[in-house]
């Protein structure tokens, strides 16, 4: 009798066990789904086309299909002409910069509100925005069509305008502002060891982010043979800015955007010009590379990349040592007529003039347009991209005759051929490190 007993008790602790086990299994694998009929799934089919888009750019699907399967959702959203042209261009482009995804993030989650709201009153709610200060308030919305679309989990108003959270403004602030790089108050010129080419005195301390108190040309190498020399300027060992790491940036930018190999191949493989651009940022100085794409430098001759120092000085006459954007540099060709920008391959200057409605570099047969503004700006390093290679005046004086044009079939060979003599020169400079 008690063996049955026990037996009973065993079988039914047993059951109970693998139900358990059963039942945890089930909770464990099977995550929170929505359903077809969701207002998530509606917001991605309906007219409100640039906000769905936006929302699977800034790769938050997941985190509101979590939100959903918690509570119903109100959403708030902009209609597809706010998005499109009402939208300052500037803060568009801020936002779908890769780096300001959080931003951007932040800005859609600021039109939703963790409830189901049928009517909207005037009175503060919390959105799903991270952040106590982060609250709609009755003042801020203009629904235009309530109502729009009623799901089961959640709801959609139609609204005029693109409502933008305080935090999101403050960073697309500081960053128009460059407030981290913001001059200083004038003051008398340092004197210089003309045998060192450092300071005879030390400088007054300057803020972090300062510019240098020394040119920018007292601070390069003293030639491509040479090793690198410690800048100058106020930085010294301590850097203001981590400029290897913009110049590895923008270099992978150039890779990503396209048809800038070549450009990015001499940086990285030809020259110890990547190094210099980094440690010249590193020490608070700023550049903007005119960069000249594919097409253009393939029409380099092998006689131009083989001379000692060639690719060097091609390089350095397309630096210019300040900060422009095509903006302002388009604004300056408007007002002025011809402008004239400093580059690295001192004494030379750039010329600079508006034509076709773009910005023309150069002179005559060997000028370049601007094809391709702004494809990397961090507010310290402009890369613009340019159709051609730039040469000062005097050399074009002086440079041979372009090679005999070839055929279209023939042209690629051309190329080949030159980007092998290209890697053979940088092999003889960069000795040991090609084997």
């Amino acid at each position: 009798m008690d063996l049955q007993i026990y037996g009973f008790l065993f079988t039914l602790f047993l059951t109970f066990a693998i139900n358990g086990a059963t039942l945890q299994e089930k909770t464990q694998i099977t995550p929170p789904q929505i359903n077809s009929n969701s207002v998530l799934v509606a917001l991605l089919d309906s007219h409100y086309t640039e906000l769905s888009e936006l929302v699977e750019k800034a790769l938050l699907l997941q985190p509101l299909e979590e939100a959903v399967t918690k509570h119903n959702i109100t959403i708030f959203a902009p209609r597809n002409e706010a998005l499109e042209r009402d939208l300052d261009p500037e803060f568009k482009r801020f936002l779908l910069e890769p780096g300001n995804i959080k931003s951007l993030q932040n800005l859609l989650l600021f039109h939703m509100v963790p409830t189901r709201l049928a009517s909207w009153h005037q009175k503060n709610h919390t959105t799903l925005c991270p952040g106590e200060a982060e609250r709609l308030s009755g003042n801020m919305v203009n629904i235009i069509h309530p109502n729009d679309i009623i799901k089961s989990d959640g709801i959609i108003h139609g609204i005029k305008k693109v409502l933008i959270p305080k935090s999101v403004q403050q960073s697309f602030n500081n960053r128009r502002n460059l407030r981290s790089i913001s001059a200083v108050l004038p003051q008398g010129a340092p004197e210089i060891d003309p045998r060192t080419n450092r300071l005879k005195k030390k400088p007054n301390p300057v803020p972090a982010g300062a510019p240098p108190v020394l040119p920018i040309y007292s601070a390069m190498a003293p030639g491509p043979s040479l090793a690198p020399a410690p800048a100058p300027g106020p930085g010294g060992h301590h850097h203001h800015f981590d400029g290897e790491t913009q110049v590895k940036d923008f270099i992978q930018t150039l890779l990503h955007y396209g048809g800038y190999n070549e450009l990015a191949d001499i940086l990285v493989n030809l020259t110890s010009l990547a190094t210099e651009m980094g440690r010249l940022v590193s020490e608070g100085y700023v550049l903007t590379v005119l960069a000249p794409n594919d097409e253009a430098m393939a029409k380099l001759t092998t006689d131009q990349l083989s001379e000692p120092g060639a690719p060097e000085q091609i390089m350095y006459y397309h630096l210019v040592p300040e900060y422009q954007t095509e903006e302002s540099m388009y604004n300056s060709v408007r007002r002025f007529g011809k402008v004239k920008y400093d580059t690295l391959r001192l004494p030379h200057k750039v010329v600079a003039e508006e034509a076709d409605g773009s910005v023309k570099f150069g002179f005559e047969e060997g000028s370049a347009y601007l094809i391709d503004p702004d494809i990397y700006t961090d507010g310290r390093i402009s890369v613009q991209g340019i159709d051609g290679v730039l040469f000062p005046v005097e050399d074009i004086k002086v440079a041979p005759k372009s090679a005999p044009v070839v055929a279209a079939g023939d042209a690629k060979v051309v190329a080949k051929q030159r980007r092998g003599k290209l890697m053979e020169v940088a092999c003889s400079m960069m000795g040991s490190f090609c084997h």
